[in-house]
């Protein structure tokens, strides 16, 4: 991303790194990216028989060639030969003389439909964008990066950069003109038709002839065995230790909570001078942001939030409420920044084993269920998504297969990007609330996992409670009644009110005693530490304390702490006793130094 995003112009404003052993063979990347466009070409556009097909871009080689069967099949040792021309060679500059020719072309109306090439090149964007008419494609035609290509290969090439456009023949002089001087390739490839047939030729031969509705609808469904046994851990049974600081400065220093800003600085989110709320924030610029807030147009207050959840750890326990629990943690990090369930939108993403073997095809399905089950109540609906699937590694001896691993983005529209809020403490003598109820769900927690352990019971969510619960934080934000918030996942209570203290240079002193709990808990490490759904914590201004409670009348919310100006960090138990005392930078040197850049 730094060398493609980065040469296109394209902030990286959002994301997230997460370590597993099990990825060495599978290692994951997810990219997404949110564009605006003009209201009125929000409709999918609708080509007509004589429209002419134009790829534009990038020329077409051999790399990339059966690109998604190779994503879609377990590696070996032998992978890395067989396969080493699967994957593309992108062209950043490429792309982006592509992009700014393709919206101009646009905005004078040269086109009517359009589509990139993607997974199966040719294949899949013809075939898709003439289901309703039929087309005639001369492969021939097609601009190559070199002689010797045959015409299957040309058919499904997946080399990047190249996009497919309907455009009537009236047009057809313009619009070459208009690529031609801003250095674009565009090339006639065919001609969309009346007969709802897919026909292709290469040098005057007919190579392919098949029906539309064959092509679309003539694969039979598979049906595949699924089977559900959930597992069971040891589960741990220890002492609460008498201090907590170093088990703080442990799940602060691990590589799935520890600071990225290696990998971050390593990214432009300044491009564009969109960025209202960046990936790091605080006094110095190096704490971590709950989401991004890009305002896209200079001339309007109006936002865009991008968040992501995601924590393949519960996986290993339950992936229905690990898929619930990365939905609840992605709408969470949009009402941390001051927005709101009004007007979000979900996408998933998909990374699993072999679903041929009953049990990844069971998870896969709970997986799935949950984002159902969840964004009916949320009200949020998924818009995209994608899927990658046969993620494992044959070693010869074992098949090692990825935690099951489902990414869900978020984006969400702000009324006023001036109303943003950012997760760092802002000043000595405010307020810091706890909202939402904590349980003693220590499955798959960090702190479980300094110690060795997994557990078993994985954090669930409750979708009725979370709406209400985050529609009242929302409004008390609109009214401008919090200071910071940060949501609570990783590392809980404890590891989200560290990084809000050291954030802010800023000490904190808290009380467990208030915190509103679920169910009966006696140990202050579970308290501090259990991973909760629907949870955040909340710096109010003193004299703000009596709205805010008004405010969040009804919900499960409770003054638990103060901003201290001297610099220390300090946990008070259910019994009065401190629990853990430590510096604000001993645990930044702990979250700091484990990807020290």
């Amino acid at each position: 991303m730094a060398d493609y995003g980065n040469r296109m112009g394209i902030p990286t404003a959002n994301g997230s790194i997460f370590f597993d052993d099990r990825y060495v063979g599978n290692p994951l990347v997810y990219c997404g990216t949110v564009g605006i466009m003009p209201k009125d070409m929000g409709q999918k556009g609708r080509q007509r028989p004589g429209d002419l097909v134009l790829l534009v871009g990038g020329r077409t080689g051999r790399d990339g060639i059966h690109g998604v069967t190779f994503a879609s099949g377990e590696l070996n040792k032998e992978s890395e030969t067989i396969s080493s021309s699967s994957v593309q060679i992108g062209n950043p500059i490429v792309e982006k003389k592509a992009l700014d020719a393709i919206l101009k072309a646009r905005d004078l109306r040269l086109y009517v439909r359009i589509t990139d090439c993607g997974g199966g090149g040719l294949s899949s964007a013809v075939g898709e964008m003439a289901e309703e008419t039929g087309v005639r494609v001369n492969l021939e035609k097609v601009p190559l990066k070199y002689a010797g290509l045959s015409y299957t290969e040309i058919w499904v090439s997946e080399s990047q950069e190249r996009m497919l456009l309907a455009v009537p023949p009236e047009n057809i002089d313009r619009i070459l003109k208009l690529f031609r001087d801003d250095d674009v390739d565009a090339t006639v490839i065919g001609e969309f038709t009346d007969t709802r047939r897919l026909q292709l030729y290469y040098s005057g031969k007919l190579v392919c002839d098949l029906d539309m509705a064959f092509l679309h609808g003539g694969l039979p469904q598979l049906e595949r065995e699924a089977l559900w046994q959930p597992p069971w851990y040891p589960e741990p049974d220890f002492p609460q230790p008498a201090d907590l600081a170093e088990d703080l400065k442990k799940i602060l220093g691990s590589w799935n909570v520890c600071s990225k800003e290696w990998v971050i600085r390593q990214y432009d989110h300044e491009v564009q001078g969109a960025s209202v709320l960046k990936p790091l924030v605080g006094a110095m610029n190096d704490g971590p942001g709950d989401a991004a807030v890009i305002r896209p147009l200079p001339d309007s207050d109006r936002g865009i939030i991008v968040s992501n959840g995601i924590n393949p750890r519960y996986s290993d326990i339950d992936t229905y409420w690990m898929a619930a629990s990365a939905i609840d943690e992605a709408l969470r990090q949009v009402i941390a920044v001051g927005g709101s369930l009004e007007e979000v939108a979900l996408l998933d993403n998909f990374c699993w084993g072999n679903p041929e073997k009953p049990d990844r095809l069971a998870s896969l399905v709970r997986a799935a269920q949950a984002c159902y089950d969840m964004a009916v109540v949320y009200g949020t609906p998924f818009i995209s998504g994608k899927d990658s699937l046969y993620n494992e590694y044959e070693t010869g001896k074992e098949s090692i297969c990825i935690p099951p691993t489902l990414l869900i983005s978020a984006v969400a529209v702000m009324d006023d990007v001036n109303k943003a809020i950012s997760m760092d403490c802002k000043q000595a003598g405010d307020l810091i609330y706890i909202v939402g109820e904590t349980y003693e769900e220590m499955g798959g927690s960090h702190y479980y996992a300094v110690r060795g352990y997994v557990g078993n019971g994985v954090p669930r969510v409750n979708p009725e409670k979370g709406k209400k619960l985050m529609g009242a934080l929302s409004s008390a934000m609109r009214k401008g009644l919090v200071r910071a918030c940060h949501d609570c996942s990783e590392g809980g209570v404890g590891v989200a009110a560290a990084e809000m203290a050291f954030a802010g240079g800023l000490g904190m002193r808290l009380d467990l005693k208030h915190v509103p709990l679920g169910e009966v808990m006696e140990r202050d490490d579970f308290i501090l530490f259990s991973e909760s759904n629907t949870r955040f914590l909340v710096e109010v201004a003193p004299e703000n304390k009596q709205k805010f409670e008004r405010s969040m009348e009804g919900a499960a919310v409770a003054e638990i702490g103060v901003v201290t100006e001297d610099g220390q960090f300090e946990v008070f138990g259910r019994k009065a006793n401190k629990v853990l005392s430590a510096t604000i930078k001993e645990l930044k040197e702990a979250w700091q130094k484990t990807l020290r850049w």
